[in-house]
């Protein structure tokens, strides 16, 4: 009699297994649905004409959008200008419009990240491939190569274009058939092509190691000038208007330690105006204060310097702890913040006068991107966009008051769009969403993390669709790279974040609590969280955000404790194996893609963006450096780890992980790879962006969900 209840109860447990395993393996939609939408990059506003381009990027097969006004800015016409028809794994960028005529060039192949590097081939097209400067005309719509390099400006008369190859400067003219040549010959490697106003100089960079020079060519008599030359690294060239000035921006030259440690404060930079045909001298306008702001940091934009009415400069800078548009008067004095509060600008782009400035920024909503209008000289704010999109990469047409930018929200993916003041924005992607992209998404939850160690941490919560509450899912934690990033309540405006967010998506649909962490370090909450203090190579601070992030979902009554792992890329995939390393008692699995491993050999090998330095930090910051790898912790590395890969990455060297598997094996952990050879950091194929994803859900099921 007594065995009655038991065997019921047994029966009961049974079931309840049963509607668990089937719950939480059950999706409604694939991950080839979920990054099935084109996403759009590179937008950009023609300098006449009320025109947009940008790039389309549909499952790997990259093309070049227009978008043309018909009547006063009012309505769009958009049609694809090329005609790409594979994921070849080619990509597209530097769009420039042609002046005066019905073309614009644009180049494709190569990693745009890392330009001077050889052209990545993840196709193995027996060919080989090249990085191709080309020319579209809008009436043919058939693209022709002018040259090889990157980095296109167009000179305003549209006669001319200038570009780099191999940190030289080249000329062609912009038609089938013209000859490029090197425009002149100077010693460092050049950057930051800027025309005059009036098409008859050009500003330029020349990087050479711990310091760098402003330089102008006039083309009339083919002379060469230096502005103002200096000990520090010299850069952003801007033209004044009417073209007798150039303003330029001066950091001073600082040892690699800053590579290594985060440093909030600095020696001071400053802002220079130079005027042409003069032999007085160089001006200060701008220098910034000791302390908070004295490190330069820009904003996303191209442009960091905005010439505006009244002769005055606009620019970026963090000196009440937020990264805000300040301006000054073009011939020194008190600088003027414009946009003050407790959040951060992030892109910027002026009209064509100066009159009105577009900023996207986080005021008021930290996990998303809202556009402002800012109005000068009166620095009167109208806010645009709000509620529950995100509005990000603004541009403006050149009858000044249309603007084009990226949105999305939580359900629907990034769409390029157009608006006039005070109307509402319409979408210019011609290109409809797939009829099976996933309508079932759920919308993350902001969440902020129980301060740890001085610092309260910032994540969204992605929780499955509804099921039966007795049930305990596994729990995953998404780790992003940079590590200055953020992820956003919404999908994201950058490619690799975008396919991070529907890889989340999917995880919840298949039954994972997943929490995006949006650790110290980056971006979003201020100068103090982007620069935590020992973060990285300096003592790997922002572990105490991952342990957090641990606590929070083990407190959590949905969540299976022992059913705990981690996911991330780049500085994801070093903090991923951080946590297992350190942790396997919490972290049960992980996805490890093309992370950082070892910050000792890492912090002696890198450059500071512009120089390199001998390995002659002091030895304690190489000690703790070493502390703060996985490689020195991986004596108590218990739990599995699928480490992803391409062997072509230019940003993390391949050999971090080949090193780490290789101490892994000698203390008996488990681990599998999947690697893609000649692949980069940044996948160029969909195809790599599937196969990763695929492997890493059977890796995550096997382990978390399965188990």
């Amino acid at each position: 009699m007594r065995l009655q209840p038991i065997l019921m109860l047994c029966m009961a447990v049974t079931w309840l297994g049963r509607a668990t395993a089937a719950t939480l393996g059950s999706t409604d939609f694939s991950i080839e649905q979920i990054l099935s939408a084109a996403f759009p990059s590179s937008l950009i506003a023609a300098p006449e004409g009320n025109r947009f381009a940008w790039v389309s990027n549909s499952a790997g097969r990259r093309n070049v959008w227009l978008a043309t006004s018909q009547a006063a800015g009012s309505d769009y016409n958009s049609h694809s200008l090329t005609r790409n028809s594979r994921d070849d794994g080619q990509d597209i960028g530097d769009l420039a419009f042609v002046p005066r005529r019905n073309a614009l060039v644009f180049v494709r192949g190569g990693d745009f990240d890392n330009p001077d590097k050889p052209a990545p081939n993840p196709l193995h097209l027996a060919a080989g491939v090249e990085q191709d400067l080309l020319l579209v005309d809008f009436n043919s719509g058939v693209p022709h190569r002018l040259a090889e390099g990157h980095a296109p400006s167009v000179s305003p008369s549209g006669d001319r274009v200038v570009f780099l190859h191999k940190g030289e400067i080249w000329t062609v003219a912009p038609h089938t058939g013209a000859k490029a040549a090197q425009l002149f010959k100077v010693r460092g490697d050049l950057d930051e092509l800027r025309f005059s106003p009036d098409g008859t100089k050009l500003a330029f960079v020349s990087n050479r190691g711990d310091h760098s020079f402003i330089g102008v060519y006039a083309f009339a008599d083919q002379s060469l000038r230096w502005i103002d030359p200096s000990l520090g690294f010299d850069f952003e060239p801007r033209w004044s208007p009417d073209g007798t000035r150039i303003a330029f921006l001066r950091v001073p030259s600082t040892h690699a330690e800053v590579e290594i440690r985060p440093h909030r404060i600095g020696e001071p930079w400053s802002i220079r105006v130079a005027t042409m045909g003069s032999d007085g001298p160089t001006i200060e306008v701008y220098r910034s204060p000791r302390g908070a702001g004295s490190v330069f940091y820009a904003l996303s934009s191209d442009s960091q310097l905005l010439w505006t009415p009244g002769d005055r400069l606009v620019f970026p800078a963090e000196s009440d702890g937020w990264l805000h548009l300040y301006a000054v008067s073009a011939r020194g004095g008190e600088a003027q913040v414009l946009t003050p509060g407790n959040f951060e600008i992030e892109y910027a782009a002026a009209s064509k006068d100066g009159s009105t400035i577009i900023f996207a920024g986080n005021m008021g909503d930290i996990d998303r991107r809202h556009l402002w209008q800012l109005t000068l000289p009166s620095a009167a704010m109208t806010a645009l966009t709000q509620g529950q999109g995100i509005e990000t990469a603004p541009v403006i047409a050149s009858d000044g008051s249309t603007i084009a930018f990226l949105h999305s929200d939580a359900k629907l993916p990034m769409r390029a769009a157009v608006m006039k003041a005070h109307e509402s924005a319409v979408d210019l992607h011609a290109e409809i969403l797939p009829k099976d992209f996933p309508s079932s998404l759920v919308t993350p939850e902001s969440v902020v993390l129980p301060a740890r160690a001085g610092v309260a941490a910032h994540a969204q919560l992605f929780l499955p669709a509804s099921t039966p509450s007795a049930i305990r899912h596994p729990a995953v934690i998404f780790l992003h790279g940079g590590p200055v990033r953020q992820m956003l309540a919404g999908w994201h405006y950058r490619g690799y974040y975008s396919n991070a967010y529907g890889f989340n998506q999917y995880l919840a649909s298949r039954g994972y609590v997943v929490l995006a962490l949006n650790y110290r370090s980056g971006i979003g909450y201020g100068l103090d969280y982007r620069k935590a203090e020992h973060s990285g190579a300096a003592g790997a601070s922002e572990y105490n955000d991952l342990l957090a992030a641990a606590d929070y979902l083990r407190g959590r009554l949905d969540v299976d404790a022992t059913r705990i792992g981690l996911w991330g890329g780049s500085y994801g995939g070093y903090l991923t194996a951080l946590g297992l390393a350190r942790n396997s008692d919490v972290f049960s699995a992980g996805v490890d893609m093309h992370g950082v491993h070892d910050w000792y050999r890492y912090s002696l090998g890198r450059r500071d963006g512009r120089a390199y330095y001998p390995p002659d930090l002091p030895a304690d910051a190489l000690a703790t450096a070493l502390a703060a790898s996985p490689t020195d912790s991986v004596s108590t590395w218990r739990s599995p780890v699928l480490f992803i890969h391409g062997d072509d990455d230019h940003n993390v060297d391949f050999s971090e992980t080949v090193r780490l598997a290789e101490s892994l094996r000698a203390h008996g952990v488990v681990y599998s790879d999947l690697v893609f050879p000649d692949e980069v950091h940044d996948f160029l194929r969909h195809e790599s962006w599937l196969r990763a994803y695929h492997a890493a859900a059977d890796f995550l099921d096997r382990n978390l969900l399965r188990r």
